[in-house]
């Protein structure tokens, strides 16, 4: 299992030097990033600019209190939506990137299929029919997101146990949902959706947690999905084909396509 993990790890960083050798796919790869990281933080001010407003429309209750108190109170709830909004914004930032840069990242991972040996039998989608399985499919994948992300944000608030246990859970979750997500150009050029990603992954469960840990990891660094995602998509690549059983022996050629 911890060598099916670190191969994971190694399936990651193979994606990171095949990608970060061809400098105009590193500039391909990064136009959604930035695109997707302005939106959020134009969202983000405008949610820090109404917050205090939210805070005393969701806490009525306090209208009667002392002003010393009242302050207090919605200022700790201020602050709490505040972090809430962030942690929407981490969890929903892949899938908005991903939905963003579906064109851009194709190309990359039709890159990296035909490096090694192509598509056996792809289906041809047509583009609006792939982009509306995307769009379903990320927005399943958030509601999941948030669904769990909230209980761990929570308990994270727990002595002992939310200083320990939580992180380490929030990354093997945050790891297996980026993992399912990532491989989805790779999938929908065979025509498979989100459950069939599902039942190819889990086949080698500790392999795609390896890549999808990797992956998270290296978000959390400030900005570091804006430079990891590209190559996390490359990366990804070569693990639906390993899941698939598809070869994905050999070095690619440095020379992208037109």
């Amino acid at each position: 299992m911890i060598r099916a993990f670190l191969d994971g790890v190694r399936l990651f960083l193979r994606g990171f030097g095949t990608y970060a050798r061809n400098p105009k796919m590193v500039l391909l790869g990064l136009i959604p990033a930035v695109i997707a990281g302005v939106l959020f933080v134009a969202a983000f001010v405008g949610w820090i600019a109404v917050v205090v407003d939210v805070a005393g429309w969701v806490t009525p209750f306090a209208d009667d209190w002392s002003a010393g108190t009242r302050d207090a109170v919605r200022g700790a709830v201020a602050v709490a939506l505040l972090a809430l909004g962030g942690l929407i914004g981490v969890l929903t930032f892949t899938a908005v990137t991903l939905f963003i840069g579906d064109p851009f990242y194709e190309k990359i991972s039709e890159w990296v299929e035909e490096q090694h040996g192509g598509v056996p039998n792809g289906v041809d989608v047509p583009w609006w029919r792939s982009l509306w399985h995307s769009l379903l499919d990320s927005a399943r994948l958030i509601a999941f997101g948030i669904v769990i992300g909230i209980p761990l944000f929570l308990c994270g608030f727990i002595p002992i146990v939310g200083q320990t246990l939580v992180p380490v859970v929030a990354a093997l979750f945050g790891g297996w949902r980026l993992a399912l997500e990532l491989v989805g150009s790779a999938f929908y050029r065979r025509g498979l959706r989100l459950p069939d990603r599902r039942v190819a992954l889990r086949t080698n469960r500790p392999k795609a947690l390896g890549f999808g840990v990797a992956v998270f990891c290296c978000c959390l660094i400030p900005f570091g999905a804006v430079l990891v995602m590209p190559a996390a998509v490359a990366g990804a690549t070569l693990l639906a084909r390993q899941s698939l059983n598809q070869p994905t022996d050999g070095p690619p050629q440095l020379a992208p396509p037109a």
